[in-house]
């Protein structure tokens, strides 16, 4: 779906100043990265994970362990999605038992991947913690979820669309509000 841009929110710029600004949040919020994983959702939430594990390392001088997390199947929409979802690999080489994890994500709506992950997350054993980073969050929950660290707090209409581009999987960075009625 290539929509017509209603609104840029971020360029390249303003995208790295979130993450370097979401980055040094999360080491003062834990008081250092003592038992901090990071887990990035699949797809955008993983480069982003990527970003803020090499922000922390320049800070701290300490390289997180990192995973990525595929949520499909964990899903409550799963039925309505296309007859043969996209699975994606789960990628999490280390034990969350007991660890203070930041669940990392592109955009807060809803809630609904957020808890999808969480279950995900418990399947895999009992983290001391999960906090929540994401670059973008748009408001509308249906669920009583909220961020720790938030790169920009953006007000939407449900007719809107946040599109965030990224480097790694999009061949730019921005973040641009997208009109769904056109």
């Amino acid at each position: 779906m290539n929509l017509p841009e209603k609104a840029q929110l971020m360029d390249a710029t303003g995208l790295r100043r979130a993450i370097t600004r979401i980055a040094h949040e999360i080491v003062e919020k834990n008081h250092g990265v003592d038992g901090l994983v990071l887990v990035g959702i699949r797809r955008r939430g993983v480069p982003l994970a990527q970003r803020l594990q090499a922000k922390i390392q320049a800070i701290e001088g300490v390289m997180l362990p990192l995973g990525a997390l595929d949520i499909t199947l964990y899903r409550d929409d799963l039925t309505t999605l296309d007859v043969q979802p996209v699975i994606r690999k789960t990628e999490v080489p280390f034990a969350l038992a007991g660890k203070k994890v930041v669940l990392v994500d592109d955009v807060l709506y809803t809630g609904r991947t957020v808890r999808a992950a969480m279950d995900a997350l418990m399947d895999m054993g009992r983290p001391k913690a999960i906090q929540l980073a994401v670059l973008i969050d748009r408001g509308h929950r249906e669920l009583p979820i909220r961020a720790d660290f938030v790169g920009k707090n953006v007000p939407t209409a449900r007719k809107e669309n946040v599109s965030v581009r990224l480097m790694e999987l999009d061949g730019d960075d921005s973040v641009s509000i997208q009109d769904l009625t056109v």
